[in-house]
């Protein structure tokens, strides 16, 4: 009975000293895969973030930006396009800061201008937003639509929040001058 385990095992060892037929080293060379080639480069990571922004899919954008930031380094475009993700996912702070970097890199950049201006508009900063909004504009010679209204709604917002202050800041009272006459008075 023992002889069976130890025939097994002595088989098995012998078939390992066996050698393997068929692969010579210069067949194995032949069948072996291509190697991998260093010089090609991968689609580009603003392009893809940009295609992933459309989609709705802001924290995949992030993510390729931030590699696109790894493979070009904090450029203008990169830094806009970082901060156009986090203020789509209600980031403000970090979305204003690599905003106004990115205006300080390339002042020329509309798209960074405008998307500041929202940034500064959600964070109640109407007067510093209105005044982003008019560079933006002007910068883009007032061909896009969507400044142009972004710019309208700054004024109409900072205006309506200085109409507001001077409100609050009076107090009116009723005052009875004739019959049927009143006059509104403030008192200040």
């Amino acid at each position: 009975m023992r002889r069976a385990p130890v025939l097994s095992a002595a088989l098995a060892l012998m078939a390992a000293c066996q050698p393997v037929g068929g692969l010579s080293p210069a067949a194995m060379a032949r069948n072996a895969p291509p190697a991998a080639d260093g010089s090609e480069r991968g689609v580009d990571g603003l392009l893809v973030g940009h295609r992933l922004m459309e989609a709705r899919e802001y924290e995949l954008a992030l993510r390729a930006y931030l590699r696109a930031a790894s493979e070009q380094g904090m450029t203008a475009d990169v830094l806009s396009a970082l901060g156009s993700a986090n203020l789509r996912l209600g980031r403000l702070g970090q979305a204003e800061t690599l905003l106004r970097q990115a205006i300080k890199a390339d002042p020329s950049s509309v798209p960074a201008q405008n998307n500041l201006g929202v940034v500064l508009m959600e964070r109640g900063k109407l007067g510093e937003a209105r005044a982003v909004f008019q560079q933006a504009f002007a910068l883009d010679s007032g061909s896009s639509d969507s400044i142009r209204e972004n710019l309208r709604l700054a004024i109409a917002r900072s205006d309506a929040a200085v109409y507001a202050d001077e409100a609050q800041s009076h107090d009116f009272i009723l005052v009875r001058r004739d019959e049927g006459q009143y006059a509104l008075l403030s008192q200040l």
